[in-house]
């Protein structure tokens, strides 16, 4: 039997502007297996990076639950420290811009979640110079991110994002400043990454020829999934 990875029930995200209430996510289910690759698409304000900060436990919703697991741990339960920690040892997130810290190499950079994890830094540093080998950049594990091109720093943070091996990797739009030969080496690696180790992808993305490579593609509309 297929492993549940996520589950999201009846998800909905309100903000207020000024006096007005505006939902940008309306009433969303969603179920994510062991192994599942799929990318959400939509136009602009559809509600697709909203929606995946949702499910990756980075902003609550008004209304809704989301489960983790096979035990369904609801992870809108748990505690602002609890949460921080589940996210760092379960969950791995690459965005547009990489957000690499500047001031450390490659290897440091891909290092720091197992660092902050309590990992010991020999084991942190083997798994990192692992990583960044698998991802290509073993002979650039010195440079600094202002040293490597746009689709090598989006190597290195593919490589930050699985230091700890997630159940789940989200993507929202991590191709957007990419040359298409770039973009097709990182959904390569994504999805390499997703065979080889069963972890589970979803990518919020405008480009359809992304979205034509990923095994499943959801539509979303004025906050609602409308079509798989």
């Amino acid at each position: 039997m297929d492993k549940l990875v996520l589950r999201a029930r009846n998800l909905h995200k309100e903000f207020t502007k000024g006096n007005e209430r505006i939902a940008v996510v309306k009433g969303v289910n969603l179920d994510i297996l062991e192994g599942d690759c799929m990318a959400i698409m939509g136009s602009s304000g559809a509600g697709k990076s909203t929606l995946m900060h949702l499910l990756g436990a980075l902003d609550p919703p008004t209304h809704g639950e989301v489960f983790f697991g096979p035990k369904q741990q609801n992870l809108w339960k748990m505690s602002d420290e609890d949460l921080s920690d589940f996210r760092n040892r379960n969950l791995g997130f690459v965005f547009q811009f990489h957000y690499l810290l500047p001031e450390f190499s490659a290897l440091e950079n891909v290092m720091m979640p197992a660092l902050i994890s309590g990992m010991e830094r020999p084991h942190a540093e083997a798994q990192a110079r692992d990583l960044l080998k698998f991802v290509g950049l073993q002979h650039r594990i010195n440079h600094r991110p202002a040293e490597l091109s746009g689709g090598e720093q989006q190597r290195v943070a593919i490589a930050r994002s699985v230091v700890l091996k997630p159940k789940l990797l989200f993507g929202d739009e991590l191709t957007g400043n990419l040359d298409s030969e770039n973009s097709k080496k990182v959904i390569d690696l994504l999805l390499e990454l997703n065979q080889r180790f069963k972890i589970a992808v979803l990518m919020v993305t405008h480009d359809h020829d992304v979205a034509s490579r990923i095994g499943k593609v959801l539509t979303m509309k004025d906050g609602k999934i409308v079509s798989s």
